[in-house]
């Protein structure tokens, strides 16, 4: 217990992310509750539920959960496990353990700012960098637990980027816009996005693929940003562009989610 306690410490202080899952009723099986199974993204175990068959389970769940960076109840139905509550069935809680995610927010201008206090919000360990000292000021940017003032680019390049990093390029013009992506690109960010107009961004992307950079990452990059919902103000802009990265690191779709029974269907029916 005492080796499991300690990898879920360091896995919450910026170490490799684990799964945590721990019985919460035990139902018809024999388990205890409170018993703990740790698994590593490699599939490695550390700890058990009490029921081999029960730990096989959770660690083929496992990669989706990391995915998703899930913390959800499952319960065993069947033989499997589901995320649909089921009366008297074993109960199993489940937690990706890792550390908390970082929001680079690069231009501390309207949208900026709001992106700012969205980010801290939900929980973001938040970053705004500007090369203008009277927008890069903490007391303009008070949700913010960084602000930097310095060049974008020198700034870029010392910031430590990775896969826990989600990227926002919402600086004041194009080419600020284009020379933070260059400093942004192939460096793992579980998310990078840059605002503007799909023929401005395109000439950006096109600009980049001419100079021979990986056609690939230049893919992965998020533009136009957000999901349209006809934001029109700073405030709209950052919901539609938050709403975005809550999308693509939960596993969601983006669908609405309003649904109206019809005749002869079933209350679980998709919409």
């Amino acid at each position: 217990m005492l080796e499991l306690t300690k990898r879920l410490l360091q896995a919450a202080e910026g170490g490799d992310p684990v799964l945590l899952a721990s019985v919460l009723e035990p139902g018809p099986a024999p388990l205890v509750p409170g018993n703990r199974l740790l698994v590593e993204a490699s599939g490695e175990r550390l700890g058990t539920l009490g029921d081999p068959a029960l730990d096989d389970l959770v660690a083929g769940y496992a990669p989706d959960a990391f995915r998703r960076h899930g913390a959800e109840t499952l319960y065993v139905v069947d033989g499997r496990l589901t995320n649909r509550f089921t009366e008297g069935a074993t109960s199993i809680y489940t937690e990706v353990v890792e550390a908390k995610p970082r929001f680079l927010v690069v231009g501390a201008g309207h949208i900026g700012r709001a992106l700012a206090k969205l980010g801290s919000f939900l929980g973001f360990h938040v970053a705004v960098i500007d090369d203008r000292e009277e927008y890069a000021d903490p007391e303009r940017v008070p949700d913010a637990h960084e602000v930097i003032c310095d060049d974008f680019e020198e700034a870029l390049k010392r910031y430590p980027i990775g896969s826990n990093t989600y990227v926002v390029l919402v600086t004041r013009g194009h080419k600020q816009d284009e020379l933070s992506l260059r400093c942004c690109l192939g460096r793992g960010a579980a998310y990078l996005g840059m605002i503007g107009s799909k023929r401005r961004t395109s000439t950006v992307l096109q600009h980049l693929r001419d100079e021979g950079f990986d056609p690939a990452e230049l893919d992965r990059v998020r533009t136009p940003i957000g999901l349209d919902i006809g934001a029109e103000t700073p405030e709209e802009i950052a919901i539609s562009i938050v709403a975005e990265i809550i999308m693509l690191r939960r596993g969601g779709t983006g669908r609405p989610m309003y649904w109206r029974r019809g005749p002869g269907q079933p209350e679980d029916a998709p919409a």
